[in-house]
């Protein structure tokens, strides 16, 4: 499946403080619990920077030990297969954590997403 193109030219400046407050948003999301790349925006103060979430956690330092796999778009849709090797490793490290999938394979969003509050906002 090829990739769209990302327009570059439409996403804001990403700083150092924007990624610090992405990853401290992806470090609480609790196990067996996925949210979206809207809500880490929102909740990272950026409410309109899905897009650059998922750009900041395709380039996560390795030492962070990060918990990406937990993030999922809107629709509960797996990320890109680049982002873990295959849609399938993300399933994969979903399932470990005992999340379902329905027969469409999408994340089962209503029944795994943080409530609202949590990740908490980093202020």
């Amino acid at each position: 499946m090829k990739m769209p193109k990302t327009n570059w030219a439409n996403m804001m400046d990403m700083d150092a403080a924007f990624m610090q407050k992405v990853y401290a948003q992806v470090a609480n999301i609790p196990m067996g619990r996925v949210t979206t790349y809207g809500k880490i925006a929102e909740l990272a103060g950026y409410p309109n920077a899905s897009r650059e979430v998922g750009y900041a956690l395709s380039r996560v330092p390795e030492r962070l030990s990060l918990p990406c796999h937990r993030v999922v778009n809107k629709n509960g849709t797996l990320a890109p297969s680049h982002a873990f090797g295959s849609q399938a490793q993300q399933r994969k490290l979903l399932l470990a954590e005992g999340l379902t999938f329905p027969p469409e394979g999408l994340t089962h969003l209503p029944k795994h997403t943080t409530p609202a509050d949590s990740p908490r906002a980093q202020q």
